[in-house]
């Protein structure tokens, strides 16, 4: 099994700054990219960004320009570094890490809330 933990929400004011971090750990020999998604009450998970091993990234339109992922394949840990937030960009971020064959694990979930 594969635990997801994710570290560092909070709130902060629009025009700041906050970095997420994530670990996966267990079984996680199989793991080959992680990414985060967010969701506010009412609506769907939606994709904020995504890495693989081999650095390939996917970031959702909202955020690109404004959020980078980096990872540390290592320790099996992905990193969200948001800049410019704003106020449409408080939900609850999840991480999530990808296994090669389709299994899929999930954080709890971390709130971050962007006041005006």
């Amino acid at each position: 099994q594969v635990e997801v933990v994710e570290s560092g929400g909070g709130t902060v004011q629009a025009g700041g700054s906050l970095r997420l971090s994530c670990a996966a750990s267990g079984r996680t020999l199989h793991i080959d990219a992680m990414g985060w998604f967010r969701q506010t009450s009412g609506t769907e998970r939606d994709i904020v960004a995504r890495v693989n091993w081999s650095g390939s990234t996917i970031y959702g339109d909202s955020v690109k320009g404004r959020f980078s992922i980096s990872k540390d394949i290592a320790k099996k840990a992905v990193y969200l570094e948001m800049n410019l937030l704003k106020p449409e960009d408080t939900a609850v971020y999840y991480c999530v890490a990808n296994e090669f064959g389709g299994n899929v694990y999930w954080g709890q979930g971390i709130r971050v809330t962007v006041s005006s």
